[in-house]
């Protein structure tokens, strides 16, 4: 099938295009909701950062990985609740806080690295939501201006 002609008062032919506006319209919600994924993401990613760099944690020098490291991100923060969870594993002899005794003395420090632990791999996952975030974001953008540019 061929694209409309329309004629003009001169009696020449001009090319008129049709169709394609709600591609260019869908293009343009997928760019603007980009950005607005990316934006978000990025500013997710420092306010945990921030967060974190705020506690003033360092990676314990027993540690796997990083030791000696202000805990910032991801890694950092991953590697020190390794080693916290390695820490409670001594403490409590090998038993979790589920598993100790109510009336032993090390419950208490068990469960407060429990709860550190748990906080650290919760910052780790926050960093990979907002780095996905911000990708999917960048995506979109991509993915809309591919359609913008694709419309007739």
């Amino acid at each position: 099938m061929s694209e409309p002609v329309e004629t003009t008062a001169t009696g020449g032919h001009s090319d008129v295009r049709r169709g394609g506006g709600g591609l260019r319209g869908v293009g343009l919600v997928l760019i603007i909701a980009g950005a607005i994924f990316a934006v978000a993401g990025v500013v997710a990613y420092v306010a945990v950062q921030q967060t974190l760099s705020d506690q003033h944690i360092v990676v314990a020098d027993d540690a796997d990985m990083l030791a000696g490291k202000d805990v910032k991100g991801p890694f950092t923060a991953y590697a020190q609740a390794m080693v916290i969870g390695k820490h409670a594993k001594d403490i409590g002899g090998g038993k979790t806080y589920a598993q100790l005794p109510q009336n032993d003395p090390n419950r208490d420090t068990v469960m407060t690295a429990s709860f550190l632990q748990a906080s650290l791999f919760t910052s780790v996952v926050a960093f990979g939501v907002a780095a996905m975030a911000t990708v999917l974001g960048l995506l979109l953008v991509l993915l809309g201006w591919g359609l913008r540019r694709a419309a007739p």
